[in-house]
């Protein structure tokens, strides 16, 4: 690609297909007036200096007519571009007014426009030039190179070398339309996904493992899910081939994905599994959940910073937080991240890298408790595999209710109630210290407020260092817990039966569910009530009345565009500019079709 180009940040020819034209010009010559924008070619007869306005009596040769064009700024320009006897093309609206043809503020237009419908670029390269780079590079020859179909390539180059049709079609809808809206959109979703193809390098693996899973369902004392079989059965499948794996299973709240995790180190058995938590409390207690549905023939260790320096070769499954970065890890068969979005890519690569040898590289699985709508998923696809579980292993009976200032009194009852049920309560502040640009209490603020009137009352945020120490005693003893969405990912409290989200309309749906998947994970009937001073808020209305995931992430997607999954970044910004991963299933299905063939 041209360096002007990619100056400009165009890099190849498919983003120079999407680098749209903002507006287009009709150019043409005509010989009559449509007093609709037109061109006219006009000979400067005369120049007026009028008290607040400058005037040039032209001839208009296409129309033959004389017509006055005005121009309330000027500069040196005007002078020496509307000279006596000149003749040049101008551009602009014609209107009457007293008694005379007049074109306001017009623009002298270059020979190279004239006699054609021009698009109109919001770039830093010289009109003429860019045209020129253009005219060489969209062809339909270099659009059918990069893999589109010929349908597509025709309404692209539509787009950027309009016709009458296609020229009234976007004046009359005000913008991209039908088929050329549609192509562009497919554009999009085929480049997104031809470039993650060339990033997905493949390794050969470090070992291939001929696994047998019945062994391992027979030992557990209940029996998984189908989507937990299905989910193993992939692992499987990428365990016995040559070419390391990377796959990213997505499962909601509480639907069991640690099984897996310890469905794969059975697989792995004695050839080595290591397993990365986000922290020390939920690496302890996949620790012991390992302990207790793995068969004791497996050494399993647990790394945490407070761990003492052990030699590692003498284990099977290696679980522990990002402390294994720092450890001498012996070669392991498969590495597994869990809660992968709670850490940076850097940290994720590092951990794989540290098992990695010249022989190869380590299966990789990442783990996330944040579902991803289907559209998203297939798109990612081209650069990692999915494994989705979606059926939980019992049905959550959670009562979502979105409630203001005058239903405190109401949640006060209510929270007594659990409270005396021996359940526990868990209250979310979106802040720690009173903000002045916040109209919400603080976690700090609000503290005082609940010791005073109950006993039991814990609270820590993301920077208490004794955080986990306090969680492990709240579950303990505890009857309130008072945090920021730093339980989002943590303990788990068998006991937890109610949380309140305060200023839950500030909060992103995927953050709302994994904090509402904090209660009633042993059964118990749950209650989440969203606290905002927006009652009638339209998205946690919607919010309220769905449980399930998956659904929850096509609605985060109608009211959010979502980010990378890889790396759990979500962004409010756009990342395509016509395609819409709400509404354009069908496109994005085709764009991967057209790419896997």
């Amino acid at each position: 690609m041209n360096e002007k180009l990619r100056k400009a940040g165009i890099k190849d020819i498919l983003e120079l297909a999407l680098f749209t034209p903002a507006s287009y010009h009709d150019y043409r010559i005509k010989d009559f007036i449509d007093f609709e924008e037109q061109l006219f070619e006009a000979q400067i007869l005369k120049k007026q200096k009028l008290q607040k306005l400058q005037k040039y009596q032209a001839y208009a040769k296409n129309i033959q007519k004389e017509i006055a064009l005005i121009f309330f700024r000027t500069s040196s320009y005007h002078d020496y571009t509307f000279i006596e006897g000149a003749t040049l093309y101008i551009g602009g609206k014609i209107k009457k007014s007293f008694g005379e043809l007049q074109l306001i503020q017009p623009q002298k237009v270059a020979n190279y426009k004239v006699g054609k419908i021009f698009p109109s670029y919001k770039i830093k390269i010289r009109g003429d030039i860019f045209e020129e780079l253009k005219s060489h590079y969209l062809t339909k020859e270099n659009l059918q190179n990069t893999g589109l179909p010929e349908d597509i390539c025709e309404r692209l180059l539509k787009i950027h070398y309009p016709d009458e049709e296609f020229y009234r079609g976007f004046k009359r809808h005000g913008g991209f339309y039908g088929k050329y809206l549609e192509a562009l959109k497919f554009t999009e979703a085929f480049r997104y996904m031809k470039g993650l193809k060339t990033k997905r390098i493949y390794y050969p693996s470090l070992c291939k493992v001929e696994a047998i899973l019945d062994p391992f369902y027979e030992q557990l004392p209940f029996t998984p899910t189908s989507d937990q079989r299905k989910a193993l059965e992939d692992a499987k499948s990428d365990l016995a081939k040559s070419i390391a794996a990377r796959r990213v299973i997505v499962g909601d709240v509480g639907s069991g994905k640690s099984l897996v995790m310890f469905g794969i180190a059975h697989m792995v058995g004695k050839k080595r599994a290591i397993l990365m938590a986000p922290t020390t409390i939920l690496a302890t207690q996949l620790f012991e959940e390992a302990k207790r549905l793995l068969p004791s023939s497996l050494r399993i260790a647990l790394v945490t910073s407070q761990s003492k320096e052990q030699d590692l070769e003498d284990f099977d499954f290696i679980i522990g937080t990002h402390a294994l970065l720092y450890r001498k890890l012996p070669k392991a068969c498969v590495v597994m991240v869990d809660e992968q979005h709670r850490f940076g890519t850097e940290q994720r690569s590092k951990l794989k890298k540290l098992v990695e040898s010249q022989e190869g590289s380590p299966h990789f699985f990442q783990f996330s408790a944040t579902p991803i709508p289907r559209t998203k998923a297939m798109m990612e696809s081209s650069l990692v595999d999915f494994s989705f579980i979606k059926e939980l292993p019992f049905k959550k009976d959670i009562t979502t209710e979105v409630i203001s200032k005058e239903d405190f009194k109401r949640l006060l009852i209510h929270i007594k109630n659990e409270i005396e049920q021996d359940h526990q309560v868990l209250i979310v502040y979106p802040i720690v210290e009173e903000s002045e640009h916040y109209n919400y209490k603080s976690l700090e603020e609000a503290s005082s407020f609940w010791m005073r009137y109950f006993d039991g009352v814990y609270y820590t945020h993301g920077k208490d260092k004794e955080k986990e120490d306090i969680l492990q005693e709240f579950r303990d003893k505890g009857k309130i817990l008072l945090a920021t969405t730093v339980i989002e990912v943590g303990i788990s409290l068998p006991r937890l039966t109610t949380i309140v989200i305060v200023g839950a309309e500030n909060m992103g749906l995927a953050t709302l569910h994994q904090l509402r998947g904090r209660v009633s994970r042993t059964g118990l009937k749950g209650y989440c009530f969203l606290y905002t001073h927006d009652k009638n808020n339209k998205r946690l209305q919607e919010f309220s009345k769905i449980t399930n995931g998956f659904a929850i992430a096509e609605l985060d997607l109608k009211y959010r565009k979502s980010g990378d999954i890889l790396s759990g970044k979500e962004q409010s910004g756009k990342m395509f500019q016509y395609l819409n991963m709400a509404e354009d299933k069908a496109i994005v299905e085709r764009a991967k079709a057209l790419l896997d063939q």
